[in-house]
């Protein structure tokens, strides 16, 4: 029986998750208010970086951890503007990491 690379492995079990999604409601969300990933970022308070934000607006698949960290970073800056803070993930993202 062939032994399959980590790599052959990995592109077989990766096959079927659709990694780009289009943009997500988070980026109509920050759109909206006119919140730029920066913002979120300073806003962490835990290890949040740019790249995952435009990730994430973008439609590139994120971990449960990013959507997680973006979501509680969100929540702070709307907070702190006084806009609407009562959402959850399923208002920011279309899919479940």
């Amino acid at each position: 029986m062939r032994q399959f690379t980590q790599i052959e492995f990995f592109t077989q079990m990766s096959n079927g998750i659709q990694r780009e999604l289009g943009s997500q409601p988070l980026n109509e969300l920050l759109e909206k208010w006119g919140l730029d990933n920066h913002e979120l970022v300073e806003a962490s308070k835990e290890q949040l970086t740019h790249k995952q934000v435009q990730k994430a607006r973008k439609g590139r698949r994120v971990s449960a951890n990013i959507q997680r960290k973006i979501l509680n970073a969100l929540k702070s800056v709307t907070e702190e503007r006084g806009l609407d803070s009562d959402f959850s993930l399923v208002d920011l993202f279309n899919y479940h990491s």
